[in-house]
């Protein structure tokens, strides 16, 4: 009984204290790839993997995951595996499943650019030709933190760009396979399975190995390890982003039941101890409410002491004078996800300038967006709103320049180029461009 009573460490801030700046700056705080040692543990796992391939791959597997591989074929899965995986769930996951996916799908078909180009009075073409990555790599969690809702979150774009090949690599601790993350992978069109996880499996999906195929680009969210190897074989291959603890800002106008708010912010610190939960309000009462609802429903969660320690490091309710100061919180956060819990939420969207995804109105609750609303769940982390967008379409796709110059636009261009060659003494530029103006009569 006396945990159930014990108060709930939340900080309560506000934008009239003198040391708010300062509060709100360590709060937000987060380097999640730094440590000397983890760096260094991430270099040698790849420089093993880059030189003895599968065989530094099933050493490490049975090492960190506790397994008893002999060679990858331990270590893979076919086609018929997962389809099996599919085709064995209950039918209210089976069609919960198949339902995600198609809403997923959906939204992103709208993301899809095509190529393009104009012809100019002289016949010269200029364009833009976009085309699908060859082969794309897929991260996937394991063990306790399984989520088939990546795997849907990932592939699908990927399916969607046109990417002619998938690889997923999934950590499967004690040898545990999820079913669900299987099924989804059935579902989402990947081609390639392998249950090895992390430095290793990132190493592995940049360089290659014997039996991993080498990939063009690797996304997807994992531990330290996976996110300091991410940053390390950054340049040999393309990457979405590092990815740090989840989080959540919900603002609101105080007519939002406290109680969906507390669960709301629940439901993002549930993820692990270092995700984030933040409340803006204008509403000084509406606070204290939702506070109070905290404290009465965080004893009923399944995982109570994760989110008690989540809002005690990193969680706040926040005062603020006016929409005004919450805008500008907003955009200095930049959160991965917002939850605009008002009345008129389009009237604060235009202001927006910083967020991963956008909640809008009370209905609208974040975990429908982590699991089947449509739009991707790989969003931008810790302030990286300011520069960086959901994962998308686009991020399996690349775009080529075209140009195709007429007889005319080669030498309108050529004088142009020329001139600006010699401008710079590059002589061999100039005289290229040069070769293709006609002699003057």
């Amino acid at each position: 009984m006396s945990e159930i009573l014990e108060a709930v460490e939340l900080a309560r801030l506000s934008t009239g204290d003198a040391d708010f700046d300062a509060r709100l700056d360590a709060l937000l705080a987060w380097e999640g790839v730094s440590d000397a040692a983890v760096q260094q543990r991430v270099d040698e796992i790849i420089a093993a993997v880059r030189t003895r391939g599968d065989a530094a791959l099933v050493e490490a597997s049975n090492r960190f995951d506790r397994l008893s591989a002999t060679s990858m074929a331990d270590l893979t899965l076919g086609p018929a595996r997962l389809e099996q995986a599919y085709a064995n769930l209950p039918e209210a996951q089976r069609q919960a499943l198949a339902q995600a996916a198609e809403r997923i799908r959906a939204y992103h078909e709208r993301q899809k650019s095509a190529s393009w180009s104009f012809t100019e009075a002289d016949g010269t073409v200029l364009g833009q030709q976009v085309s699908a990555l060859d082969r794309a790599g897929i991260y996937v969690p394991g063990g306790k933190a399984a989520y088939p809702s990546s795997v849907l979150m990932n592939a699908i774009p990927a399916h969607v760009a046109g990417v002619r090949e998938i690889v997923m690599v999934v950590p499967t601790p004690d040898g545990v396979l999820n079913e669900l993350v299987l099924a989804a992978a059935h579902l989402a069109g990947v081609d390639h399975v392998f249950t090895v996880g992390g430095a290793q499996a990132v190493a592995a999906l940049a360089y290659g190995t014997e039996s991993v195929p080498r990939v063009d680009k690797i996304v997807g969210p994992g531990n330290i390890y996976v996110a300091t190897a991410k940053r390390a074989v950054f340049g040999q291959v393309g990457i979405d982003m590092i990815a740090g603890p989840s989080e959540i800002l919900v603002v609101s106008d105080g007519g939002t039941d406290p109680e969906w708010l507390a669960m709301d912010l629940f439901s993002q610190a549930e993820h692990d101890e270092d995700a984030q939960a933040l409340l803006v309000s204008w509403d000084a009462a509406h606070l204290e409410a939702v506070e109070a609802a905290i404290e009465r429903l965080l004893p009923t969660l399944e995982r109570e002491a994760i989110v008690r320690e989540s809002l005690a490091r990193r969680g706040a309710l926040i005062h603020c004078r006016d929409r005004e100061e919450a805008v500008a919180l907003i955009n200095r956060i930049a959160p991965e996800h917002l939850e605009l819990s008002m009345g008129d939420p389009e009237a604060l969207l235009p202001e927006v300038r910083h967020a991963g995804a956008i909640f809008m109105g009370r209905y609208t609750a974040e975990a429908l967006g982590d699991y089947c609303a449509g739009p991707n769940h790989v969003l931008p982390t810790s302030g990286t709103a300011r520069f960086s967008s959901p994962l998308g379409v686009y991020d399996f796709q690349k775009r080529s320049s075209i140009i195709h110059c007429s007889p005319e636009g080669a030498a309108a261009l050529g004088e142009v180029a020329s001139t600006l060659a010699r401008g710079e003494a590059l002589t061999a530029h100039a005289r290229s461009a040069e070769y293709r103006i006609p002699p003057k009569a």
